[in-house]
């Protein structure tokens, strides 16, 4: 039986942290970053912080002078945040967003991004057996897939395919990421003799795209031709089993849902911020899962 974690008591030691975004009341953040600090017993607070962008460079500046430890950072000011923050990780920059803030101790904020190995530890954890030997293909090339890509790149992948409608855009992703000369690009949506013939070829397949989404077409998509030890992940979360995933497990395939993904890139801004580094747990996944679909 999963219990809610219990509520502490803040004192003026209180560490503090929060979620940057315009709007933030859909942000699952707090209630994830909720439970941990009440689950270790930390003196902490972890906050929605509603910035609209024209204020976004104030609440940054502000972020030292009130005492916090730093912030995540979600839509629209991923992007925004770069030139506004001190000192930016090569991750960050590689991937082109900032989605957690840390206030260092003189006072400075490095933006950094933990959504590619948040992707590669949720990875890690759902699909063990999944070795990078074989192309990855990933479906998008927006800002997710671009964690996504950048996840794979680290994990040693010896060949991207990009599937997007805009093949301009997949184009400038594989340029911006430098994968150009180990990726292939296709036009979606993925039908005919061109996707069965690369799709042999694949481990992973990774849909980083809204589609499956509530609210969102399904991705059409033909899984019969992977190989039987082939991964198919979504980056989509809700629904938790998106109709690719259906699919995917109806063919026998191992998947991946996108409910890790957001748990797993959470741990890094926690260890920095609160000192402990939290772990991802069945409990923690149906708490979170409970708040997506209440």
């Amino acid at each position: 039986m999963t219990h809610s974690p219990r509520i502490l008591t803040h004192t003026g030691a209180s560490r503090l942290a929060g979620v940057i975004g315009w709007p933030v009341d859909h942000s699952q953040s707090p209630r994830l970053h909720g439970y941990w600090l009440a689950h270790h017993g930390i003196d902490g607070a972890y906050v929605p912080l509603a910035v609209p962008p024209d204020r976004l460079a104030e609440a940054l500046a502000g972020l030292p002078a009130l005492g916090f430890s730093g912030a995540n950072v979600t839509i629209p000011h991923k992007a925004a945040v770069i030139p506004l923050v001190h000192h930016v990780t090569a991750v960050a920059r590689q991937i082109g967003a900032v989605n957690t803030l840390i206030v260092n101790g003189d006072g400075t904020i490095t933006g950094t991004n933990t959504d590619a190995q948040g992707f590669l530890d949720n990875l890690k954890q759902q699909a063990p057996a999944w070795t990078p030997a074989r192309p990855a293909a990933v479906i998008g090339a927006g800002g997710a897939a671009r964690a996504v890509c950048a996840a794979l790149i680290k994990a040693g992948v010896p060949e991207i395919l990009l599937f997007n409608r805009t093949i301009d855009k997949a184009a400038e992703l594989a340029e911006s990421l430098r994968i150009h000369r180990a990726a292939a690009i296709f036009p979606l949506p993925l039908t005919g003799g061109m996707w069965k013939a690369r799709a042999r070829d694949i481990g992973l397949m990774v849909n980083a795209t809204a589609l499956g989404m509530t609210g969102h077409p399904a991705l059409e998509l033909d899984l019969s031709v992977l190989q039987p030890d082939a991964v198919v992940a979504d980056i989509v979360y809700a629904p938790l089993k998106t109709p690719l995933l259906v699919t995917a497990e109806q063919f026998g395939l191992t998947t991946v849902d996108g409910l890790g993904m957001l748990l797993h890139q959470a741990r890094a801004g926690f260890s920095q911020w609160f000192g402990v580094m939290p772990e991802v747990t069945d409990e923690l996944r149906a708490f979170v899962l409970s708040g997506i679909n209440a």
